[in-house]
Formats: structure tokens, C-alpha cells, sequence
């Protein structure tokens, strides 16, 4: 497929928080004009102080401001912006904002809707992964529309099994099966939230790894059929499979298998047609045998690892493939040096459960030095607020090897300074799981928040 190529002079950012101030920093490095769409709770957001224009879209709530597709796409028409960036989250992989947008004469910056239709359903995503090669799970390809036909595919895969939603994302809807008596309320439980999550109550079941690593490759396609990828992630650390910790390259893995997992994700992106910044996720067993799970058509949180290893822009990439322009280099072309680890400092109280710890901050002083990156939208002063993702920074260090790396994050975490009333983050939490010698040695898998939650109790002395 070819697409022509359009300049883009102008950009609408679709989105709030780091994600909106790293677009709009990438669109001033390509002589973009920025118009950030903003809440009521964000008007005095960072992005706002970089942006050539802000319109305000809607109250605070999402489903009124962010997820307000007319709304977006009025400013944009109302500022003269000729595309609008998504960022992640929110409608980045809405295909009909992406149609939207087409027909208002925008460009969107990500893949086109129909691919986006096609891969955001987890069903017809296996199918066309299949049809390219990609190894999955056993387990159905097609939606199962019953408890009954879910229980008959369980114990043909056996158990254990996970149950998930075809509309699915971010690691909701979705449920693990240990046995056969639990599988009737459990896949009742998967579709009524599917259905309130979604508006989709199809599920599908597939055979559930216990010890598992979660690893991702990175792709990036033009609309002239070119296609590379930019290398493997590790994102086994998750808590209630929301990842915290991610690194490039995976560590511990065979060239070989890494050889084969990026060459399935590139003949996947292009046997569908993919054009623009991808993520192709996997899942690897200890014997080293990778199933494919899914396709994020948009850009990462966890993109900037990848930028560390290769130098490449993926934000900047994104806007020159979305206006046509060729990627302009093979894979011979990309270089990885070195080992990235990125933490995600949420603003979450550890020792509440992790509830939410909202409030405005008395103190910010993120880390620095040779090789520390820090993505935030947060400053002393920046009321952090309830109704959005607990994200405050992302902690991004780079260093010849990964021993290195892992120390020089461990120092950054214990330089940063946040603070406020009420204000708690998981700074502390991820430094000991820095230090705890299953993910020091590379031998952690998609469990160990669970595991270390126990010791960390059982260290303490309590029940």
C-alpha cells in the first residue's frame, strides 16, 4: 500500500499528561505548530506552557473532554491543525476516531482504521496472525459464545486457562481459570465487564502460561511497505498485569530467539498492512517457545527505551511516516547499543494497596545526571489530579550494560523528590524491586510483584 505524502504544519494533541508534552516536543523538533487540547483540570498543564495554542475541550472527565471525539476534532478544525496526534490511551486506538478524523480531512497519526479495526479485535488479530505464521496459544481463535463451549475448550487446552475479552486492552478484562468449577462464574464475570468496559462482551479462551516472561517487539512501518523493527522489550514487571518496569533489550534471551521474535512481528505488521509505530507482545516460556497475545497500534508508555538503545525518535518517526514520507532506512541501517530500563513513578500509596494518592505538589525535583531521562508533565506546584491515570514520571536510564543500568536507576530513584500533602508515590516500592535478586539476575517472569509482595510481608513480620 502507498500513501501520498501531505505535510503536516499543524498537530492537535489528543491527550493530557507526558505523553502530550513528549508529542508536542517532538512536533517543535520538526517545525509543527502544538495546539494542546486541554480539560478544565488541565489548563494549567505543561503542555500548555510549550504549545503555540490551547483550546479547552470539556470538563474534567474523560468521557467529556478526551474521549469527546466532535470535540477533538472541532478544535482541531478550529485551530487550522492538519492531523492530530492521539498519544496512547484515550482514543489512540479508536479506529472510528480514526475514520472521523479522515473524513474531516485530518490526518491521523497511527495506522489506518481498517487496520486498526482489524488488530484492535483480539479474534481477527489471531486469526491474521495465524494466516502470517505467528505462533498462539492453544485455544479458540473465534469468540466462544458460551460458558458451556468455554468449559469444553478448557479442558481440550487444559487448565489452566485465561479468559479474555476480544475488545480488550491495558490488562482489563480478563481472567484466570485454575479449575473447572471456577470457569462458569468466571466467564460471566469476564463478559459483564467486557461489556461495561468495552461496550463488547465477546471473550475468547487460550491456554494460560504460568511462568511466563512478557516480552514485546517494536515496529515501525511507511505506507510504501517497508517495515522494520527497532528491537525487543521486557515487560514482565506488572501489578495486576499493569506493567512498572520495562527494559531494552529483553535480557537474557537467546540471539536465536530474539532473531525469530522480531522477524514474526515484522511479518505480522506487514502481512496486515501496518503503517506507522507498533508493538507486537508476546509471551515466552522457560523452554523459550514465544506465543504471540497481541498488536498496540499506537505509541508506548514505555516507547523511550527504545529510543535509548537505537537513537531513533519514534514520536518524530510517527509524524514523517503518518505524512506520507518513506521510512528512508532498512533494517541493516538500525543500530542497538547499550541497555535501557525505563520505571514508571506512579502517584500511589504502597502501603494503602496502591490506592490512588492524589494532591498538590510542595516538591519535584526529579533526578539527573549522564543518561537519566525523566518524562513528566509534573512541577513544584502541579496539583495532581483524581480523575486521570496515576502516571507522574517516567525514570529512563541508559548505560553500556545492564548491571550498570539497574544501578544508575537505583541511584536516580533515590534522588528523586516528591512531595505534598497527601502525596505518595512508588518510587520506594520500585527500587526494592530493583534490588530484589530475581529481576537483578534476569530470572523474574510476569509473577514477580506477586511473589515479592509475599516476602516483602513476610520480612516484615506480618500476617
Amino acid at each position: 500500500m502507498s500513501t501520498g505524502r501531505r505535510r503536516l504544519s499543524t498537530v492537535l494533541i489528543a491527550n493530557r499528561g507526558e505523553i502530550a508534552l513528549r508529542v508536542a516536543r517532538a512536533c517543535r523538533a520538526s517545525g509543527i505548530r502544538v495546539v494542546a487540547a486541554c480539560s478544565s483540570a488541565d489548563r494549567d498543564s505543561a503542555v500548555t506552557r510549550v504549545a503555540d495554542r490551547t483550546i479547552h475541550i470539556g470538563p474534567p472527565k474523560a468521557r467529556k473532554s478526551y474521549l469527546n471525539a466532535p470535540a477533538l476534532i472541532q478544535a482541531a478544525l478550529m485551530a487550522g491543525a492538519d492531523g492530530i496526534h492521539p498519544g496512547y490511551g484515550f482514543l489512540s486506538e479508536d479506529a472510528d476516531f480514526a475514520d472521523a478524523c479522515a473524513a474531516a480531512g485530518l490526518v491521523f497519526v497511527g495506522p489506518p482504521a481498517a487496520v486498526m479495526r482489524r488488530l484492535g479485535d483480539k479474534s481477527t488479530a489471531r486469526a491474521a496472525m495465524a494466516a502470517a505464521g505467528l505462533p498462539l496459544l492453544p485455544g479458540a481463535v473465534e469468540p466462544v459464545p458460551t460458558a458451556h463451549e468455554a468449559a469444553l475448550l478448557a479442558t481440550e487446552v487444559g487448565y489452566p486457562v485465561i479468559i479474555k475479552s476480544v475488545a480488550g486492552g491495558g490488562g482489563r478484562g480478563m481472567r484466570v481459570v485454575h479449575h473447572p468449577g471456577e470457569l462458569a462464574d468466571a466467564f460471566a464475570e469476564t463478559t459483564a465487564t467486557a461489556r461495561a468496559l468495552f461496550g463488547d462482551g465477546r471473550v475468547y479462551v487460550e491456554r494460560y502460561l504460568a511462568n511466563a516472561r512478557h516480552v514485546e517487539v517494536q515496529v515501525l512501518c511507511d505506507g510504501h511497505g517497508h517495515g522494520v523493527h527497532l528491537g525487543v522489550r521486557d515487560c514482565s514487571v506488572q501489578r495486576r498485569r499493569q506493567k512498572l518496569i520495562e527494559e531494552s533489550p529483553a535480557p537474557a534471551l537467546p540471539d536465536t530467539l530474539i532473531d525469530r521474535l522480531t522477524g514474526a512481528a515484522v511479518r505480522g505488521a506487514l502481512a496486515t498492512g501496518y503503517v506507522g509505530a507498533g508493538t507486537f507482545e508476546f509471551l515466552v516460556d522457560p523452554a523459550g517457545r514465544f506465543s504471540f497475545m497481541e498488536v498496540n497500534c499506537r505509541i508506548q508508555v514505555e516507547h523511550p527505551v527504545t529510543e535509548m538503545v537505537t537513537g531513533i525518535d519514534l514520536v518524530s518517526e510517527q509524524l514523517r511516516v503518518a505524512a506520507g514520507e518513506p521510512l528512508g532506512y532498512g533494517q541493516e541501517d538500525v543500530r542497538f547499543t547499550g541497555v535501557a530500563v525505563e520505571c514508571r513513578v506512579n502517584a500511589e500509596d504502597p502501603d494503602r494497596d496502591f490506592a490512588p494518592a492524589a494532591g498538590v505538589l510542595t516538591e519535584f525535583v526529579p533526578p539527573g545526571g549522564p543518561f537519566v531521562r525523566v518524562d513528566t508533565h509534573a512541577y513544584t506546584g502541579y496539583r495532581v489530579p483524581a480523575a486521570y491515570d496515576s502516571l507522574l514520571a517516567k525514570v529512563i536510564v541508559w548505560a553500556p550494560g545492564r548491571d550498570t543500568a539497574l544501578a544508575r536507576m537505583r541511584h536516580a530513584l533515590t534522588e528523586f523528590r516528591i512531595g505534598g500533602p497527601g502525596v505518595h508515590t512508588t518510587a520506594r516500592y520500585l527500587s526494592a524491586v530493583l534490588a530484589d535478586p530475581r529481576f537483578a539476575e534476569a530470572r523474574h517472569d510476569t509473577h514477580l510483584l506477586d511473589d515479592f509482595a509475599l516476602t516483602t510481608t513476610t520480612n516484615d513480620g506480618t500476617e
